[in-house]
């Protein structure tokens, strides 16, 4: 199994990101430079044309974390937009930055921060701001 699948980002969010990143120390949380590698290699698409069923930034999606297989719903968000509800997950958090440019059935095995890996499953992408027609999210 590839341990990296294709992924695609809106140039939106890629940008998005981007200048987030430029505005971080290297190094300033653990998955940095996972999450650079990761818009450096997506395939980059307008906002209007990514598919409804990819993760992107604002998204709600279910997946699950193997080989406990426990199923996880959350929204991936901007860092400072997370809430006490535990209902979302920040980009920089090493699951928000695996979810992003997914698509429903990938999986991809994601650095822990504490060391070994994260086996991800995307089953179900059940809320995209583009799918709504919101592009600037």
């Amino acid at each position: 199994m590839n341990i990296h699948p294709n992924i695609t980002i809106t140039s939106r969010d890629a940008a998005r990101l981007e200048t987030l990143l430029e505005g971080m120390p290297a190094g300033s949380f653990p998955g940095h430079k996972a999450l650079e590698d990761e818009i450096y290699r997506a395939t980059l698409v307008a906002p209007e044309e990514i598919p409804p069923t990819v993760v992107t930034m604002n998204s709600t999606v279910r997946f699950a974390v193997l080989p406990s297989g426990v199923e996880h719903r959350l929204k991936l968000v901007y860092p400072g937009k997370t809430d006490a509800s535990d209902d979302t997950v920040s980009i920089l958090a090493p699951v928000g930055s695996a979810l992003l440019g997914l698509a429903e059935g990938d999986e991809i095995h994601w650095p822990n921060p504490n060391g070994g890996t994260l086996h991800i499953v995307v089953h179900k992408v059940e809320d995209q701001p583009e799918r709504a027609g919101c592009y600037d999210q």
